[in-house]
């Protein structure tokens, strides 16, 4: 077995009622034009941000990261934890001062100087993706170097660079491995990520809606006629397709239980769901049919299945799990290999594999890698 060529692949066949999930900047939901037709569409970081918002709520902080500008101050605060004689702006202008020196590597000194100046700032310029545990290692760093006059010292210019970096480098969460980090200005801490999450699509041609609301005001005396607000709000419903992958290869490295990060990752993939207009169509779903694979060759998208839109007068979701079925066995006769695992969880999915409820897949599912892992490790 090839470490390097395995792969879990998720396929989920999902019914969204009325709902705006997703909107462009007009406001109206998202939608692409696939096999001639209009798709409603869920874009991928939609999603991904509703898995780390599951993340959020399911795993202890200290284990996850953040995303965001504000990281000096975060910094600042763990420096001020280790080391309560320092000032708060003493605590911020060391956070600012060992972050720039970890994230910035540019061969001209004052070019190298310029991007380092830009991490002492409350808030950076972009946002940086960075891990509890990374903060805290940075934290200690400072503590660990400054003299008593609050200073970082006179320890070695490229020594104490190459620390920070190493702070920022390692200890990343295991979220960030999956989703990826890229930072522009030292290329060095960037993290390929080891999942893609495709663009959800809807299995059928759809046509977006409008309701129109009113609002009464309840003060109002006299002529109780008209409405006290008018508004419109764009919708659509749709039998949506969504896929995933992750690539264990990406793993070796950085995570020492990869069974149970794919299995969150599972959990996070399956039950979560973007949040936009949630309060105005609690459209809150779980799938129709949920497709597991652990491949050795590649990972394989199955949206195929759909290019020709699904056309039914009596539901879309079970002639959609049936279209995909169908669709998965003549892949699997015609150009990729039977996956090394299969688990499948819904109507019809016996025809591709054992039938099981999703508690008992995702058992199977971190069983299954953890094994695989094993035989990789032995060889």
């Amino acid at each position: 077995m090839d470490e390097k060529r395995l792969f879990v692949d998720f396929h989920v066949i999902q019914t969204v009622p009325p709902s705006c999930i997703n909107r462009d900047d007009t406001g109206s939901p998202k939608t692409a034009v696939y096999g001639g037709s209009m798709r409603a569409r869920v874009s991928s970081q939609a999603w991904k941000h509703a898995m780390r918002v599951y993340f959020q709520q399911n795993i202890p902080q200290e284990e996850l990261g953040v995303r965001t500008k504000y990281v000096r101050g975060k910094i600042a605060d763990e420096i001020q934890k280790l080391n309560g004689k320092l000032s708060r702006e003493q605590c911020e202008d060391l956070a600012g001062t060992i972050l720039g020196k970890g994230a910035s590597r540019h061969k001209d000194k004052k070019k190298n100087k310029k991007q380092e100046d830009s991490y002492n700032k409350e808030e950076l310029e972009t946002l940086l993706y960075i891990s509890w545990k990374q903060i805290r290692e940075l934290a200690k760093l400072v503590v660990d170097t400054i003299t008593e006059d609050g200073s970082l010292g006179k320890k070695e210019e490229k020594k104490l660079k190459e620390d920070a970096r190493l702070a920022l480098k390692n200890n990343p969460s295991f979220e960030m491995i999956l989703f990826g980090r890229m930072v522009a200005t030292d290329p060095s801490i960037n993290y390929d990520a080891a999942s893609q999450v495709a663009h959800s699509i809807s299995t059928h041609t759809v046509h977006n809606e409008y309701d129109y609301f009113t609002a009464v005001d309840d003060l109002k005396v006299g002529d109780s006629s008209g409405a006290g607000h008018l508004g419109t709000v764009e919708f659509n419903s749709s039998t949506l397709y969504r896929y995933a992958t992750v690539s264990l290869a990406a793993f070796k490295e950085w995570v020492g239980n990869p069974e149970k990060v794919i299995r969150t990752f599972a959990e996070a993939f399956i039950y979560s769901m973007p949040t936009g207009k949630q309060s105005t169509f609690a459209n809150r779903t779980v799938p129709d049919a949920v497709y597991i694979t652990i491949r050795e060759d590649q990972p394989v998208n199955f949206s195929g299945a759909f290019e020709d839109a699904v056309v039914s007068r009596n539901g879309f979701s079970k002639p959609s799990v049936e279209r995909l079925v169908e669709y998965v066995k003549k892949s699997y006769q015609n150009f990729v290999e039977v996956p090394t695992y299969a688990l499948g969880t819904g109507e019809y999915m016996e025809k591709l594999c054992g039938e099981r409820p999703m508690k008992e897949n995702l058992d199977l599912l971190e069983k299954y890698v953890r094994e695989l892992q094993s035989k990789a490790g032995e060889k």
